[in-house]
C-alpha cells in the first residue's frame, strides 16, 4: 500500500481528501501546516505528496524548498494544490521542482488520476539499462517520464567521430555528456613539457565527460578518438535537470564517479611504488580483463605511445619489457596488437 502525505490547512478538503484516496487503497498521513508536513515526512518517507500552497507556519514552496535540500526527501513526487486565484503562481512551484498540481475544487476523477500518474511514472524508472545506445535511450525515456523536464527531447542520433578526432581539449567549457555507441575514447592530461597522462580509456557502454558537468569547471583533460567511434550527446543543461531532480540517477553518476577517482588513485599508487614491469603486467592484465568483460577479442590495440603513458614511462622502456614478455612466452605481439597468452603466468611474473 503506497502512502501519501496530504498537507492542507482547510480542515474540509483536508478531511474529504484524505477520505477519497483511503477509499482508493492509500494509506493517508494529514499535516495542518507545512511544519508539521515536513516532521512527518522525515517520519515516514512517503510514497507521494500533496500539498497547498498557501497555508500557515511554513508555505507550499517552503515545503518545497526543505524537500529539494534534504537528501532522505528529495525526488519523491509532490503535487501542489492551488486555487483559481492562485493559479497564476502554480508556475514558480514548477519551476522548483514539483511534479503536477491540482486547482481547487476539483474532483475526485481528478485527484485519483494525478495521483496514479506520478506515481506510475515515478516507479517506472528501472533498476538497471543495458550498456547500449538503445538502453540509454530508454533510460532517457523513463527519466523523462518521471521528471516531466520538457526540455529532455536530446537528439539521440549517434554522431561518428574519425580516428584521433578531438572531442573536446583542456579549458573548453563542458557542453554535455557523452555515452560511446562504438568505438574508443581516451581521455589524458599534459604536462608543460607535453608529455601525457592518461586519465581514462572508454569503451562502448561508457559515459565520459561527467566530472567537469558536476564540477561546474572547465574540462579538466582532453579527449580524442582511438578509433572510428560513434558518440550520442546528452546537453549539459539536460543532464543538470535530470540529476537535481532524481536522486536515484545522481547516485548512479556520483558511484560512476567514485569508481574513477577509486581506479586513478590505485594508477598513482602503482606508479609512484610499483616497478616498470609490474606496471606494464598490471596494465596488460587490466586491459585484457577489461576486454574479456566486454565480450571483445582480446587483442589490446593501443599504440605504443599510449601504452607507456597509461604505465607512466617512457616509450623506450615499454617496448623493452613488452620485449622481454614475448620472449618468455606470456604475450604475443604482432604490430600494434598485442595478445595475452598466459594471464596467470604474466601476474606471477611481474615480481
Amino acid at each position: 500500500m503506497k502512502t501519501i502525505l496530504l498537507i492542507e490547512d482547510n480542515d474540509h478538503i483536508r478531511e474529504n481528501t484524505a477520505e477519497i484516496l483511503e477509499l482508493a487503497n492509500y494509506h493517508v498521513l494529514t499535516a495542518e501546516n507545512g511544519k508539521i508536513g515536513v516532521g512527518k515526512a522525515l517520519e515516514t518517507k512517503p510514497d507521494l505528496v500533496i500539498c497547498d500552497i498557501m497555508m500557515p507556519v511554513l508555505d507550499g514552496y517552503g515545503v518545497l524548498h526543505i524537500f529539494n535540500k534534504n537528501p532522505e526527501l528529495a525526488g519523491i513526487p509532490f503535487i501542489f494544490l492551488t486555487a483559481k486565484t492562485e493559479r497564476a503562481d502554480f508556475r514558480r512551484g514548477m519551476e522548483m521542482g514539483a511534479d503536477d498540481y491540482l486547482t481547487k475544487p476539483f474532483d475526485e476523477i481528478e485527484l485519483l488520476n494525478a495521483v496514479e500518474g506520478r506515481l506510475k511514472r515515478f516507479y517506472q524508472m528501472r533498476p538497471t539499462y543495458e550498456p547500449t545506445k538503445e538502453g540509454l535511450v530508454q533510460f532517457l525515456d523513463d527519466a523523462h517520464s518521471l521528471t516531466g523536464i520538457d526540455s529532455l527531447t536530446v537528439d539521440r542520433k549517434g554522431h561518428l567521430i574519425k580516428k584521433k578526432q578531438f572531442i573536446y581539449s583542456e579549458g573548453d567549457e563542458p557542453m554535455r555528456l557523452y555515452f560511446i555507441q562504438a568505438g574508443r575514447v581516451k581521455t589524458y592530461k599534459t604536462n608543460p613539457d607535453g608529455k601525457e597522462f592518461i586519465t581514462g580509456l572508454h569503451q562502448p557502454g561508457d559515459f565520459f565527460g561527467y566530472v567537469s558537468l558536476l564540477e561546474q569547471t572547465d574540462q579538466t583533460d582532453s579527449a580524442v578518438a582511438l578509433e572510428d567511434s560513434e558518440l550520442v550527446y546528452i546537453p549539459k543543461d539536460v543532464f543538470i535537470d535530470l540529476i537535481s531532480r532524481d536522486g536515484e540517477v545522481a547516485r548512479r553518476f556520483v558511484q560512476l564517479l567514485a569508481n574513477r577517482v577509486t581506479e586513478r588513485e590505485q594508477q598513482l599508487l602503482e606508479m609512484a611504488y610499483d616497478s616498470l614491469r609490474r606496471r606494464v603486467a598490471d596494465t596488460l592484465l587490466r586491459l585484457h580483463q577489461n576486454l574479456q568483460t566486454n565480450g571483445h577479442e582480446s587483442v589490446i590495440q593501443f599504440s605504443r605511445d599510449d601504452l607507456a603513458a597509461m604505465v607512466g614511462t617512457a616509450t623506450e622502456s615499454l617496448i623493452r619489457t613488452l620485449s622481454e614478455f614475448k620472449a618468455d612466452g606470456l604475450v604475443d605481439i604482432s604490430g600494434t596488437n598485442i595478445r595475452v597468452l598466459q594471464p596467470e603466468k604474466l601476474k606471477r611474473s611481474r615480481w
